[in-house]
């Protein structure tokens, strides 16, 4: 029977070789530590889990950041509150909407606000604290919109599977909503699409714009229809008004 110091040189092989180094480092750690022989058996366990198991889950949420295009963004859910500059209206709405319930109700966030509001980093904190638990993805709504459109005149199958891993997003983020006019109607066929399958599948959208919904028809040529049905639903749960002080 293989003892002490050779049994454990074996363990640290074995987990080296099952991809377990940071678990491996912490088994000498451990057993080299004058409290070994006086720890609880689950505690040992935990203790010598844990950093494999940090590890793995920070990669995982590294993942999914890169993923949704928001990896590196300095934005924290703490920094959006009431200051002298900006004020978010209902009060205190960045900290419900922190706690992600949107998300496992699959209801929608409309953020508006002018020009440097703050829209677009409360959006990000958001998606990165999701990140943690959900996949996200982060976009531009024109950009989205453009590339959809062209991959769907170019190859009808690659936009279906682009579209099914879009609508499957637990969360997705649609800034800079409407913030050109949409004239063509293939970008307003698909921007309707995404937010009816998106409520039918119970994913979250969460919406940024400069523009008060009311005025969006204005900025969907040719198409109230589908304008007041796109109104009506990225309007449904919850809006967030963001309003510099001191402006009009």
């Amino acid at each position: 029977m293989i003892k002490g110091d050779d049994l454990l040189l074996d363990l640290e092989e074995q987990m080296q070789t099952i991809k377990l180094p940071l678990m491996a480092l912490k088994l000498d750690e451990l057993y080299r530590s004058p409290k070994y022989l006086h720890m609880d058996k689950l505690d040992f366990l935990s203790e010598l889990l844990e950093p494999e198991y940090r590890d793995k889950v920070t990669k995982t949420i590294n993942n999914r950041l890169r993923t949704a295009h928001i990896i590196g963004t300095p934005c924290e859910i703490s920094s959006c509150k009431d200051t002298r500059k900006r004020s978010y209206e209902p009060h205190g709405a960045p900290k419900t909407l922190s706690s992600l319930r949107f998300i496992e109700d699959g209801q929608n966030v409309c953020i508006l606000g002018a020009s440097d509001s703050g829209k677009t980093y409360l959006a990000k904190a958001l998606g990165a604290s999701a990140c943690e638990r959900f996949r996200v993805s982060y976009n531009r709504c024109s950009e989205l919109l453009e590339s959809l459109v062209a991959l769907k005149t170019e190859d009808y199958s690659r936009y279906e599977r682009r579209m099914r891993k879009i609508l499957n997003f637990h969360l997705l983020i649609l800034d800079d909503f409407l913030l050109n006019t949409i004239t063509d109607e293939r970008e307003i066929k698909i921007l309707l699409e995404l937010m009816e399958k998106r409520i039918e599948l119970s994913r979250s959208t969460i919406i940024c714009s400069q523009r008060e919904p009311e005025s969006w028809k204005s900025m969907i040529m040719n198409d109230e229809v589908s304008a007041n049905a796109i109104m009506k639903r990225a309007t449904k749960h919850y809006v967030v008004m963001i309003q510099l002080k001191g402006s009009t």
